[in-house]
């Protein structure tokens, strides 16, 4: 006799009977669980009904049933009187591999990092976050623009755009670049699929495997990825407070003769350090000596003020490259990113970004360009400015009632580099906070040497300012000394 429960989507039909599970049906259930897990079905939210789960598969009714069966027995999933199934409030699915606890310090690199900022976690503490908190950004709602983009030429956005990008937003960064004393035009100018991508060309067009690169020490962690990843040796310049370490630039330059020094000026990642003015005249004066060019990297321009010191500015892109983006300031999925620079070198790298991805996104393109006309961002940008510097001395206070050793204290930073007491290393730190749902950035990330031992932890300040974060650090670092 045919069960009743294959012949209706309402689970009150018949009840789920236990059954010897088919492979099939573990690996269905396996894969809803997993799901559940990552956040596409969420507590609260209703399965497809059986039939619509049997049609995406192509499995028979029967077979998701015992799915089912399966996802209630683990109590992911409940049924509902005439309504379907549902994820149980309490619904946990089993850990990863990658995310066990006891793998954790081999975890703690690179791609975890960036695996970690990339999830939504609501109950986390996000200390070591990339990015400014949310609600800073909420006033620049890219809903408000959408009509006014398609009205931009709606035609056009059915097909690839400009190797270079999208002409309007190059002209809008022109007077933009203008603004922070960098003299350029729209020529000069390549549009990317954010800074990343920008970084990415640099790289492909100038360092072949086995070539040398100089970089920041600590500095910014996905770049060592992608250098790594192309076979470049790096090598470390370190970080001081002002900027970098001239003298161990200077012998690096005559060592291992570079071609380029991938480096932050301003807002450091992850110092918050800034360059100052006598250091940055001293590192072009070095860069010219030893035919270096220089990568400048500028994503938190928009948190700082015009006048602060920037390399391409003094330098007029003559060794100088200066990338940036938009993902701290309007929306990190927008993906929109530029590289200015001389203009021959501008068509080279437009013509391998049209081999390698062929074009980069003209509708977000378009969508900065609207949000950079209209009246609104003069204002966003002031209440940007003025949360940071607010959130930097609040965010000092805190690291202070902790009693932690900061790095450099800014004026404003989103990155504030410090050190806990009684902490060596701050991978133990971070492995430690993890129950208590802290989210640290430990500093061996972004040192080129991932093996070195660092106490020094990249800490966000919109997270510091959380209350969360005193009490929750403050209980560990009280644990750890009455230990």
């Amino acid at each position: 006799m045919t069960d009743p429960a294959v012949l209706s989507d309402d689970p009150s039909a018949a009840p789920l009977r236990p059954r010897r599970h088919a492979p099939i049906a573990d690996g269905l259930a396996r894969l809803i669980g997993q799901q559940i897990a990552e956040g596409v079905y969420r507590p609260g939210d209703k399965l497809p009904s059986l039939r619509e789960m049997a049609q995406l598969h192509g499995y028979a009714k029967n077979t998701v049933v015992v799915a089912f069966e399966i996802l209630v027995a683990q109590g992911l999933v409940a049924p509902r009187r005439g309504a379907g199934f549902y994820v149980t409030p309490q619904a946990r699915a089993p850990r990863r591999p990658d995310e066990e606890p006891g793998q954790l310090s081999r975890a703690m690199d690179i791609v975890w990092l960036m695996r970690e900022q990339l999830k939504t976690q609501p109950d986390a503490v996000a200390a070591g976050d990339g990015f400014p908190p949310v609600e800073w950004l909420a006033d620049m709602r890219m809903d408000r623009y959408q009509q006014r983009v398609t009205r931009t030429g709606l035609g056009a956005l059915f097909r690839y755009g400009s190797r270079f990008g999208y002409r309007p937003l190059r002209e809008s960064l022109v007077r933009k670049l203008g603004d922070v004393g960098i003299s350029a035009a729209p020529s000069q100018l390549v549009l990317t699929h954010g800074a990343n991508e920008a970084m990415d060309l640099v790289i492909r067009y100038f360092l072949q495997p086995g070539a040398v690169a100089l970089v920041d020490d600590p500095g910014y962690y996905p770049l060592f990825g992608k250098l790594k990843l192309a076979g470049v040796r790096m090598v470390g310049v370190p970080r001081l407070p002002d900027g970098p370490d001239l003298a161990a630039l200077e012998s690096s330059l005559q060592r291992d003769k570079p071609r380029l020094f991938f480096t932050q000026s301003l807002a450091h990642n992850p110092t918050g350090s800034d360059l100052s003015p006598a250091k940055a005249y001293k590192l072009l004066q070095l860069a010219e000596r030893h035919n270096l060019l220089i990568v400048e990297n500028d994503p938190l321009a928009d948190f700082k003020p015009t006048s602060a010191v920037r390399l391409a500015a003094l330098d007029q892109l003559e060794r100088t490259l200066y990338l940036g983006s938009f993902s701290k300031s309007f929306s990190a999925a927008l993906r929109v990113g530029f590289i200015a620079c001389g203009s021959a070198l501008a068509s080279d790298l437009a013509d391998l970004k049209a081999l390698v991805h062929v074009s980069s996104s003209e509708y977000s393109e378009r969508m900065v360009d609207v949000m950079l006309r209209e009246g609104h961002y003069a204002r966003h940008l002031a209440r940007l400015r003025h949360r940071l510097e607010t959130a930097t001395a609040q965010a000092l206070d805190v690291l202070d009632r902790l009693g932690a050793r900061v790095f450099t204290r800014p004026a404003s930073s989103l990155y504030l580099w410090c050190a806990f007491p009684g902490i060596d290393d701050s991978l133990r730190l971070a492995a430690g906070l993890m129950p208590a749902r802290v989210i640290m950035a430990p500093g061996r990330v972004f040192s080129v040497d991932t093996g070195a031992v660092s106490p020094w932890t990249r800490c966000n300040v919109g997270a510091v300012i959380e209350p969360k974060f005193e009490s929750r650090v403050g209980d560990f670092l009280g644990r750890r000394g009455d230990g």
